[in-house]
């Protein structure tokens, strides 16, 4: 870092441990002074506009004064109290709404403060269900080549097991069945002939709905999810989304399932679910899983607690969130920034290297047939005044909702200049 780094960052840099990082050849991160919109202000004077929105989370902007005025109202009144025993408002009121509007009976909300753990728990959720009802054998789980569910250890099980991120691990893990999704007849029928083999070991049945995000941003139609509806019925499976990417919008309805017409079991929510201010994370259930556990047996009951499950605080601003959903436009908003990027992408298609280019929703991907040097490419668009984060073999595009058609093509105009200096 220059000697323009802050006290703070030189005092504190040495004793931190950054994400999905090799601690001793990283490139120093960049220190934030403060967020305000689509732009990310660092500490030495210079403005980023954030393409990617902090991994999908930012759907409205940073600082949005509806949710900060939400967090300040219930800071001074309860930010937080234990779950166990005593409720309170934001969190009822957030269930109820996220009841309200998702599809179909998904209608009893389990709250904790990751996606990873949300996963956890729809997994564990799924077990107890065949267990509580008596059916013995159901210990696995069928999930998909290039998804990705976590980072904790069972959802590392149920991630794609090539894609490298948790290969150090796999003695650790449990087994689980990895197939390709059945995107198409040919693949359709194989996933019918595995499942004639395995389907009465299976539990659940867990896919990201239409896009797989950090396994490569991967897209796929909605006739793939009515397949998967229809196997998981056949093999008496749960079907479980994991929305935690592509919920609240990003493909541009409110949740993915919706594009399908095809209602889970089970699926979990975080990410945009506070508007990108803090952790939250949701596992809903339908009534049929959640009647399941509702018995006089104390052993029936979900054994799952997160110390700051349901937090009052969180809760608020994911009302507030709600709230901007409700009171501003940001699914025609999203519709128009899957024209923006329809119109400016496909410009790479004929840079050296270039795949693929892809569009849903808010999400745009520029697939290379390399990238080389990551960090030295991360480091060429900051220096084009963007942030923009690319990994594997995609650069992408996943801006807050509110960004303007002119920092579009800022975003856009930066990864065709960046790649074609490559």
């Amino acid at each position: 870092m220059t000697a323009q780094a802050p006290g703070w960052y030189t005092a504190g840099f040495g004793h931190i441990w950054l994400p999905y990082t090799q601690m001793k050849t990283v490139t120093p991160p960049l220190p934030v002074a403060r967020t305000e919109g689509t732009r990310i202000h660092l500490a030495d004077g210079r403005v980023l506009i954030d393409g990617i929105a902090s991994w999908w989370t930012a759907c409205h902007g940073y600082n949005h004064p509806h949710i900060r005025a939400a967090a300040a109202r219930q800071m001074e009144q309860l930010p937080h109290v234990m779950f166990g025993g005593l409720v309170q408002e934001p969190a009822l009121t957030l269930a109820r709404r996220l009841a309200a509007l998702l599809p179909g009976d998904l209608s009893r909300v389990f709250f904790s403060d990751s996606g990873s753990v949300s996963v956890e728990i729809a997994m564990k959720m799924a077990i107890q269900y065949f267990l509580n009802r008596g059916v013995t054998g159901k210990g696995k789980f069928l999930s998909f080549r290039h998804g990705y569910h976590g980072d904790t250890i069972g959802t590392m099980a149920v991630c794609d097991p090539d894609e490298g991120m948790h290969s150090l691990f796999t003695d650790l893990l449990p087994r689980h069945f990895i197939a390709d999704l059945p995107v198409d007849d040919e693949k359709s029928a194989a996933l019918d002939a595995f499942l004639d083999a395995h389907g009465g070991e299976i539990a659940g049945i867990l896919v990201e709905p239409l896009v797989q995000g950090a396994g490569g941003m991967k897209f796929h139609d909605a006739e793939t999810l009515r397949r998967l509806r229809a196997a998981a019925d056949r093999i008496g499976a749960l079907l479980i989304f994991d929305e935690i990417f592509v919920g609240f919008g990003r493909t541009g309805t409110m949740f993915a399932c919706e594009a399908a017409g095809v209602v889970p079991d089970i699926l979990t929510l975080s990410k945009a679910l506070t508007g990108g201010t803090m952790a939250l994370a949701a596992t809903v259930a339908t009534t049929r899983v959640f009647d399941a556990f509702w018995d006089d047996r104390a052993s029936a009951a979900l054994m799952h607690g997160p110390t700051y499950m349901g937090n009052a605080l969180a809760c608020a601003v994911a009302n507030a969130s709600l709230d901007l959903f409700e009171s501003e436009p940001r699914l025609d908003q999203v519709r128009a920034i899957e024209g923006w990027l329809r119109a400016r992408l496909p410009e790479c298609r004929d840079l050296p290297g270039v795949v693929d280019v892809r569009v849903k929703g808010a999400i745009g991907v520029v697939q290379l047939d390399r990238i080389g040097d990551l960090n030295a490419l991360k480091r060429a668009f900051v220096e084009a005044g963007v942030w923009v984060r690319p990994f594997g073999d995609i650069v992408y595009l996943t801006p807050a909702f509110t960004v303007t058609e002119d920092e579009v093509d800022i975003l856009a105009g930066a990864i065709r200049k960046v790649l074609a200096a490559r």
